[in-house]
C-alpha cells in the first residue's frame, strides 16, 4: 500500500488536526507530524514513501526532518496510531466507498471518530482533483476557463479556494456568472468519471480519483462563501440575474451569506469587537452609503469621540466613488468573517441562530 502511504503522509503535512483519541503535550504542525512519521519508519521504508511523492512535497518533509525536535514515546506512538487510522480509512474508502468505510470505521473506533477520520479523507481526496489548479494565479484560471461552458467552471471552481473562484466569477460575462453560481450551488457530489473527463478536456495530468464513491464539492455554503468574496457590484448583478428565474436559491444563498448591510443583525459586544480592528477611514467610506439603520447601530457601539470624529469626517467627505465605498464595506466585511472563523464574535445566518447570554 505504498501509494496511499506516501500520499497521506503528503496530506499530514498540510492538514492541521491532532491525533485521533490522544492528549499530546505539545501541539505538533501537519508537517511536524509526517516529518515525526518519517522518522520512525526509518530510512529504507522512508526512501520508498519518498518514491510517490511530488518534489516539492519531499524538499517541504526534508526541511521539516531537519528541524524535527525531541518526541518522547508517547507523542511519537499517538502520531503513528494517528497515521495508522488515516492509512486504514484511505484503505476502506478505496475499496469499498464512503458508506462501507463509515461502517467499518465506526465499528473499530465508534461514530465520532469515523466521521472525523472520513471528514479528513474526503478532504483530502477533494484537494487533490484539480490540485495544479491552486498553483495557478487567477489570470491563468481565468485564462484557461474563460471559454469553458458554464457547468465546467462550475465544477472546477468548486475545488479552489472561494476567494480565486470569486475573482474568476467576477471576469465572467454577466449571463455566464449567474449560470456558474447556480451551478455551483446546485452541485452535490460529482463521480469520478465526470472528474476525469472534465480533467481530460483541460489536457492536465493528474491521477486518477482514489475512491469509488462520490466526493462533496460545491454546494449552497460553498456558493455563498464565493459571492461573499465578489465585489458587490457583480453580487448584485448575479441576485437580480439570479433572482429572474429561481428566487427560491436566490433566497437560500443570501440567508447563508453575510453582507454589509447585516451588521444590523449582530449583537452589541460582537460589532464593539470588529468595530476595534477597522480602519476609521473604511468606517467614513462605508457608511456614506449605508441606511440610516447601519449608521445607528455602530455608532452605538463606538465610544463618543470616535462616533463624532466619523460625523465629522462623513460632512466633509465629497465625491467619494461608490467602487470605493464598495470596497471599505468589504474589507469590514472580510474582518468581521474572520473574527467570527476565530470564534470571537458571532453572525446569525438566516435567522436560525439564538443566542444565549
Amino acid at each position: 500500500m505504498p501509494e496511499q502511504a506516501a500520499s497521506t503522509a503528503a496530506g499530514h503535512s498540510s492538514a492541521h488536526s491532532a491525533a485521533a483519541g490522544q492528549e499530546q503535550k505539545m501541539t505538533l504542525t501537519g508537517p511536524q507530524k509526517a516529518a515525526a512519521i518519517i522518522v520512525a519508519l526509518g530510512a529504507d521504508k522512508a526512501s520508498h514513501i519518498y518514491q510517490y511523492m511530488e518534489p516539492e512535497e519531499v524538499e517541504q518533509l526534508t526541511v521539516e526532518v531537519a528541524r524535527l525536535a525531541f518526541l518522547n514515546s508517547e507523542q511519537t506512538e499517538g502520531i503513528l496510531n494517528e497515521f495508522y487510522q488515516m492509512c486504514m480509512t484511505n484503505k476502506a474508502v478505496t475499496e469499498g466507498g464512503l458508506e462501507y468505510a463509515r461502517a467499518v470505521l465506526e465499528k473499530a473506533y465508534g461514530e465520532q471518530a469515523a466521521t472525523d477520520l472520513l471528514s479528513r479523507v474526503t478532504r483530502s481526496l477533494k484537494n487533490r482533483e484539480f490540485s495544479f489548479l491552486n498553483k495557478a494565479d487567477v489570470k491563468s484560471l481565468y485564462a484557461a476557463l474563460q471559454n469553458e461552458r458554464a457547468q465546467t467552471i462550475a465544477l472546477v471552481l468548486s475545488y479552489v479556494a472561494s476567494d480565486k473562484a470569486a475573482a474568476v466569477i467576477a471576469q465572467l460575462e454577466h449571463d455566464k456568472q449567474i449560470r456558474v453560481v447556480e451551478g455551483i450551488a446546485k452541485i452535490e457530489s460529482v463521480s469520478p468519471t465526470a472528474i476525469k473527463i472534465v480533467e481530460s478536456e483541460m489536457n492536465k495530468k493528474f491521477s486518477s480519483l482514489m475512491t469509488s464513491s462520490n466526493v462533496k464539492v460545491g454546494g449552497i455554503d460553498y456558493v455563498a462563501d464565493v459571492m461573499n468574496n465578489l465585489d458587490r457590484t457583480s453580487e448584485k448583478n448575479i441576485f437580480d440575474g439570479l433572482s429572474g428565474h429561481n428566487q427560491e436559491l436566490a433566497d437560500e444563498i443570501r440567508k447563508r451569506m453575510f453582507v454589509f448591510e447585516d451588521i444590523v443583525t449582530m449583537d452589541d459586544r460582537s460589532i464593539q469587537r470588529f468595530v476595534r480592528d477597522c480602519d476609521t477611514r473604511d468606517l467614513v467610506l462605508a457608511l456614506k452609503t449605508s441606511n440610516t439603520e447601519v449608521a445607528n447601530k455602530l455608532f452605538k457601539n463606538m465610544s463618543t469621540r470616535m462616533a463624532e470624529n466619523i460625523r465629522d469626517d462623513l460632512e466633509i467627505t465629497r465625491n467619494v466613488r461608490l467602487k470605493d465605498v464598495e470596497e471599505a464595506q468589504q474589507r469590514i466585511v472580510s474582518i468581521i468573517r474572520g473574527l467570527e472563523e476565530k470564534g470571537e464574535i458571532i453572525i446569525l445566518k438566516g435567522g436560525k441562530d439564538d443566542i444565549i447570554a
